[in-house]
């Protein structure tokens, strides 16, 4: 599905991420995780071809991302960025229809299958109310759904998200990653996410691949991921990590830092 190998990312020529590389199979939801300024997002950017690469390379689906064209790329995948603009005016229903340009041509209108993936997009994110409602008189979790629904109407295989509970209230963390799990679960849409609510990724995720200092450390399932070892190591943080009673994944509550202060 997605494979990256020996990366190698920077800003203006420092480098930022360095040697990393995983294979994310087809149906699997992966999170992203580690300190602020570990490189999560910055990672997640160059799977989108939101910025260029010093070195490695991505695969989609056994081709190299970058030598793609951009609309064969917007088929098959979707990014929700953290910060997501738009214009007063526009209704959930326009948001929306925009996911379906990239299998337009130049100029060509709206056919009545696009109308029908949009309608089926609103359908699946429980937005059928809000149809003409405008973006900006949505709550957080609503606008939230509204950009899914229209990352959605592109028909996506892979759906890449910049923290996509930031800046909502818990309730609407938990409708979005609960919209996130069903996805998955019934349209087989592949997830790769950038998180820093461990909990949540652990609840939700197949696999937890951990980034520090712009490097690999960890690439695996969420049992094996989070201990207190990883945290102290990764997070300077001492916690205890116990089992939650309802999903049967592990969980933690943090004690403390690591180095006393």
């Amino acid at each position: 599905m997605i494979k990256a190998s020996e990366l190698k990312i920077g800003y203006d020529k420092k480098v930022v991420v360095d040697g990393f590389g995983f294979n994310i199979r087809e149906g699997e939801i992966v999170s992203l995780i580690g300190p602020n300024g570990s490189g999560k997002s910055t990672v997640l950017k160059v799977l989108a071809r939101l910025m260029e690469k010093m070195g490695g390379a991505v695969h989609l689906d056994g081709a190299d991302i970058h030598r793609l064209p951009t609309k064969e790329v917007a088929k098959k995948l979707s990014i929700l960025s953290q910060y997501n603009i738009t214009p007063p005016d526009f209704t959930v229903e326009e948001l929306v229809s925009y996911g379906r340009l990239p299998h337009r041509k130049m100029f060509q209108l709206e056919s009545k299958a696009d109308q029908e993936i949009v309608r089926w997009a609103l359908s699946q994110t429980k937005l059928e109310k809000l149809t003409h409602r405008f973006i900006n008189s949505l709550s957080g979790g609503e606008r939230q759904r509204a950009w899914i629904a229209m990352a959605l109407a592109q028909q996506p295989k892979v759906l890449l998200l910049d923290e996509p509970t930031t800046y909502l209230d818990i309730s609407h963390q938990l409708e979005v990653m609960e919209l996130i799990h069903t996805l998955n679960k019934e349209l087989g849409i592949t997830a790769i996410m950038v998180l820093h609510d461990l909990n949540q990724a652990v609840r939700y995720s197949n696999r937890l691949i951990v980034i520090k200092e712009g490097k690999m450390f960890m690439d695996d399932t969420p049992h094996e991921v989070l201990t207190a070892e990883m945290l102290r190591s990764v997070y300077n943080v001492e916690a205890e990590v116990t089992t939650n009673k309802q999903t049967g994944k592990p969980m933690f509550m943090p004690l403390g830092l690591a180095n006393g202060t």
